[in-house]
């Protein structure tokens, strides 16, 4: 390590240890053994930290005393804290994801103040990581940002290209339980914006996995990995070969697990295409989604690398003609992650804790190296 030693704070999905924070913080952590990391943690997550990992409770006064002291603040989604940024303080959002679906100032409704109360964590913006070059000019309008704009892939992703995939395949079906010859579903739906914001203290997946396993006979497993908004919310999820994984700490560990994805609008369809595997897009809300909901930045039938259902039954179907559709949608596929996943070499961390690094002037021989 070379240059002074730095305080870094870190934040992913309002007080989670996941996603682009998670990877970089490990590399960071390792090569630069003499910084000072804290996270900011939800007390209701706060178990699934490592207990080396130190936290201060997301929303309390500590957080904001911690964010104030950073010289580098890392997140994946707004800090949505009342703090004062310092001079000299260098604010990097990864974000968490390529959008099909419209974001902030984009959306087709929020709630009232929402929006303008986000906007002041993005006027600390000083880095934005963008997964592509089509998600660049979407983020730019979305937050308004006027700001630096690294594209560089998504730090998460880099599991997908290295060579312990199969290595990480193997333990973490075996962690789950998941024998080699079942087939693993993950079904990965994002969130609905009028049920995150309405008053239910739970909330239902459309998906009935139980029937769905039903339909498409023995050897299969769902694996449900609920969106982070919603996941606290979730009515009870089980019964035989149905999983709840959405507190899995790393998603990339399931996207090597599973053989197909089923998903929506979610922005896991462009992570889980760096894979190769086959998707199934269950839409059965997509012109109320589409239309009133959250609204869409490009047609997701014209582009689905995989056939788009909306009905249950259809969807049963889909899986059961698995490879005729993966012969079908080779094509589309292909350009989907050409458009996409071109950037998700496995080297995506390496480059942004090196620009990191640079804007603050800190050298280090190792950055570079995977």
């Amino acid at each position: 390590m070379s240059g002074p030693a730095l305080k870094v704070v870190w934040q992913s999905f309002e007080g989670r240890y996941s996603d682009n924070p998670r990877t970089l913080y490990q590399r960071w952590r390792a090569q630069r053994p003499d910084d000072t990391h804290v996270w900011l943690a939800d007390p209701r997550h706060v178990a699934g930290f490592p207990s080396d990992v130190a936290t201060v409770p997301i929303y309390e006064p500590a957080s904001v005393a911690e964010l104030e002291n950073a010289d580098v603040v890392v997140a994946n989604t707004h800090t949505d804290v009342e703090w004062q940024k310092r001079d000299g303080t260098l604010y990097v959002q990864t974000w968490h994801g390529t959008p099909l679906k419209r974001i902030h100032r984009d959306v087709l409704w929020a709630p009232p103040g929402r929006l303008d109360r986000l906007s002041l964590d993005v006027d600390r913006w000083d880095l934005l990581l963008s997964p592509n070059p089509a998600s660049t000019p979407r983020l730019r309008a979305a937050f308004e940002y006027d700001g630096e704009i690294l594209e560089t892939g998504y730090p998460r992703n880099d599991p997908l290209s290295s060579p312990e995939r199969t290595a990480i395949r193997r333990r973490v079906r075996a962690t789950l339980g998941i024998p080699d010859h079942v087939q693993a579903i993950l079904y990965t739906p994002t969130w609905r914006d009028d049920a995150v914001f309405a008053d239910d203290d739970t909330i239902a997946i459309e998906l009935d996995a139980e029937v769905l396993l039903k339909q498409l006979g023995d050897g299969h497993c769902v694996l449900v990995r609920a969106h982070a908004f919603v996941s606290d919310r979730l009515a009870t999820i089980g019964g035989r070969d149905v999983l709840d994984v959405s507190r899995h700490p790393d998603v990339a560990e399931l996207y090597l697990a599973a053989d197909v994805m089923i998903t929506d609008y979610s922005s896991t369809m462009f992570d889980f295409a760096v894979t190769g595997k086959p998707l199934v897009f269950f839409a059965y809300d997509l012109a109320r989604f589409r239309d009133s909901t959250r609204g869409f930045y490009f047609d997701l039938g014209a582009e689905a690398p995989g056939p788009v259902v909306s009905t249950q039954d259809e969807l049963a179907g889909a899986l059961q003609e698995l490879p005729w559709h993966t012969r079908a949608y080779a094509a589309a596929y292909t350009a989907f992650q050409q458009r996409y996943c071109r950037l998700e070499d496995g080297h995506a961390t390496e480059r942004v804790l090196a620009a990191i690094l640079d804007r603050l002037g800190s050298t280090d021989a190792e950055v570079g190296s995977p």
